[in-house]
């Protein structure tokens, strides 16, 4: 197949960059920066779309960098170390206002994206993987869209010491193995502080945290609330969120171990709800669960901003008064939203 000449123009959920071909159809490019003009090759079709790779870049966009890390792109870790780091920015602002307005067809809109400033050595865990080639065993991650180890002798995302206990503005939390917290501790505490600041608690509401983890939200926010539950249906870290609060003193929360979308809330009626769900986002019946709740503010968390548009558009009878950003996972595509909804 031919050589095609295309400009790229933006960025896929992925990192892929896009660029339109002049028969109209969209390609999604690995390693293309906006701004580049290049010559592709397309490599998997689709009838309105197409994977293709770079043959030829013909015009360097001015958003690129030279890879700082030997095993990109070749490892599946880091979508965007090909661009400059405020390049990378722009395009999760853009990837967030995008899905706010097509998807959830609202007017708000994320005009800042917080970071820590640090974008290697950030990372409390990661996933390794390995395979045996020749007799010896080979660690590292795997390549992109395959189960094919690509060996990592440092990864340039990780800090030095491993995950333990996690401190967050005098705060002290539990992980323990199998339990979830956020993989940016820097970060983490950027997000906590915009979720403490939407909620704006006076020590006279009433809090619930769902999907609560170990209790990052349920005792950050949960120091300015009357009293508070997290709800959570993982017991290992229902465990470490009890422990927290105990060890940060904080009698007047407690957590409960069920599913977000069945728990039995009885007589509880929280003024302020906070939701961090997994990527896929809210159940339908966790949607109706905050429905029937009816609180006045909800602070809904998210890593996947076209799920987030998907729910707010869901959560009929509340609207989205402010979004935030927050940089969660530097030299990836991945980012992270704060966003306050009322009734």
């Amino acid at each position: 197949m031919p050589e095609i000449l295309v400009t790229v123009t933006g960025y896929a959920a992925d990192g892929s960059g896009v660029a339109r071909l002049p028969d109209g159809r969209v390609a999604f490019i690995p390693g293309a920066a906006r701004e580049d003009v290049v010559e592709i090759n397309i490599i998997k079709k689709r009838p309105r779309s197409c994977r293709a790779e770079i043959t030829r870049i013909l015009q360097p966009s001015p958003h690129r960098a030279e890879p700082d890390c030997p095993v990109y792109p070749a490892c599946g870790g880091c979508d965007f170390r090909h661009i400059t780091y405020e390049e990378e920015l722009r395009a999760k602002l853009a990837r967030i206002n995008d899905a706010l307005e097509r998807i959830a067809k609202v007017s708000v809109r994320a005009d800042e994206i917080l970071t820590t400033g640090q974008i290697n050595g950030y990372r409390n865990k990661a996933v390794f993987h390995s395979e045996e080639r020749d007799g010896k065993a080979v660690t590292g991650f795997y390549r992109p869209k395959s189960h094919i180890v690509v060996p990592v002798d440092r990864c340039l995302l990780m800090r030095d010491k491993p995950r333990g206990a996690e401190e967050l503005d005098g705060l002290t939390f539990q992980v323990s193995e199998g339990s979830f917290f956020q993989v940016s501790t820097g970060a983490a505490l950027l997000l906590c502080q915009k979720a403490r600041e939407y909620a704006a608690l006076t020590k006279e509401e009433t809090l619930l945290d769902l999907y609560c983890g170990v209790g990052l939200f349920t005792l950050f926010l949960g120091r300015d609330a009357k009293n508070a539950l997290g709800v959570e249906n993982n017991p290992a870290a229902v465990a470490d969120a009890r422990e927290n609060a105990r060890v940060n003193g904080f009698s007047h929360v407690q957590f409960l171990c069920a599913d977000a979308d069945e728990w039995d809330a009885g007589d509880f009626h929280p003024d302020c709800v906070v939701a961090d769900p997994p990527r896929k986002g809210l159940s339908g019946e966790a949607v109706n669960k905050i429905l029937e709740l009816s609180p006045k503010k909800l602070i809904y968390i998210s890593c996947d901003p076209a799920t987030l548009a998907r729910d707010i558009k869901l959560l009929e009878g509340y609207t989205a008064r402010s979004v935030t950003a927050v940089d969660m996972f530097p030299r990836t595509a991945h980012v992270e939203c704060c966003c306050l909804l009322t009734k």
